[in-house]
């Protein structure tokens, strides 16, 4: 049954059901409802919620519980996933498998509480110190948001690895049907985690840290590292395609974005104008190689973003050179239209 509901309950939903542990968080716009409901919620099912005295305190909680095996999560909106920036890195040298969920407002600074896409280079080039990636899933819709916090948790255990969710104000706020259909996991059920620290009685002692002093030893942990983002590349990229098999233009765009370029492609099909989309639904890894399928002579690009410009360079790099790249987007938590996506698609159709 489907039930009408705000994307950040959604996204609440979906760790709940796949078995969250514990919720370390500290409020901020737009994504106030996450902890507001799982104060209450985390409490009617026995589990751990705490409102941290920080961003950077909560981050660290989770990684706290996370190396006790535990599944963990926090969330937060784009200056506090900056705080939290120190404790990421820390939890992908550590290989601890975090939630962490950004409903993005407009920046930089503390700019204003509008859904934006500005955190796109954060999320993806890996916003804190040292070579590391990880995982970026970005929903378009409450359903998603309601799926891919869900999904987050297994990626998380299966790479030990932290997943972000690359949400924003718009699908944070918006209420559309969403159905809870995934099975529910009982949090209480043992995590197989030989690495985990649970206590050592009657076993070896474990260690957990990233600080490797060891002559070599930083070099063959980073290697491992870049073994695993590589296997993840191979495995877990997801991209939706629409009317892109015969398009001449081809926008390229992702969360609540791609919803408003779906609405443009349709409107140029009606003017005879062969448009199509690529969505990336995982950020990192990105999908370099079906956008790489797509590019050859006669093909435009249009990368449409809710920022001044970033997600354009990984579509410029996936295309190679084969064909032209064009970018359209607006910066500040202002929303562009399906009208002004349209009007640029026709201008790149009288260029011919």
């Amino acid at each position: 049954m489907k039930e009408l509901i705000k994307g950040n309950i959604a996204l609440c939903n979906g760790a709940l059901d796949a078995g969250l542990n514990g919720y370390f968080g500290y409020p901020i716009t737009p994504q106030n409802e996450v902890p507001e409901y799982l104060s209450r919620r985390m409490v009617e099912l026995g589990r751990t919620f705490i409102q941290a005295e920080s961003e950077i305190a909560a981050a660290n909680m989770v990684l706290g519980a996370c190396a006790t095996g535990k599944k963990a999560m926090t969330s937060s909106s784009s200056p506090g996933i900056s705080l939290k920036q120190e404790a990421i890195s820390y939890l992908a040298a550590q290989e601890l498998p975090a939630v962490i969920a950004n409903v993005q407002r407009g920046g930089p600074g503390l700019g204003n509480i509008a859904g934006s896409q500005a955190d796109y280079f954060q999320a993806v080039k890996g916003g804190g110190h040292g070579d590391y990636k990880i995982i970026v899933l970005s929903p378009n819709s409450v359903q998603e948001m309601y799926d891919f916090s869900y999904e987050a948790f297994g990626l998380a255990q299966k790479y030990r690895t932290p997943v972000l969710i690359l949400a924003d104000g718009i699908i944070g706020q918006m209420m559309e049907p969403a159905e809870f259909n995934k099975p529910k996991i009982d949090p209480n059920t043992p995590i197989s985690a030989d690495w985990a620290l649970t206590g050592a009685k009657g076993r070896p002692p474990r260690s957990i840290k990233s600080l490797l002093m060891k002559d070599g030893a930083l070099y063959e942990h980073n290697l491992e590292l870049q073994k695993k983002y590589k296997t993840i590349a191979q495995n877990e990229i997801r991209c939706e395609k629409f009317l892109a098999e015969d398009a001449e233009i081809i926008l390229v765009a992702f969360g609540i974005a791609s919803r408003i370029a779906k609405g443009a492609v349709k409107l140029a099909r009606a003017c005879g104008i062969k448009a199509g989309l690529l969505r990336p639904q995982t950020l990192w890894p990105f999908p370099t190689e079906i956008i790489s399928s797509f590019a050859k002579s006669g093909v435009t690009f249009l990368s449409v973003e809710l920022n001044a410009g970033q997600m354009v360079e990984d579509v410029k790099l996936a295309v190679n050179g084969k064909c032209e790249v064009d970018f359209l987007g607006k910066p500040g938590g202002v929303l562009l239209s399906e009208q002004e996506i349209l009007n640029r698609l026709q201008e790149i159709a009288k260029r011919g």
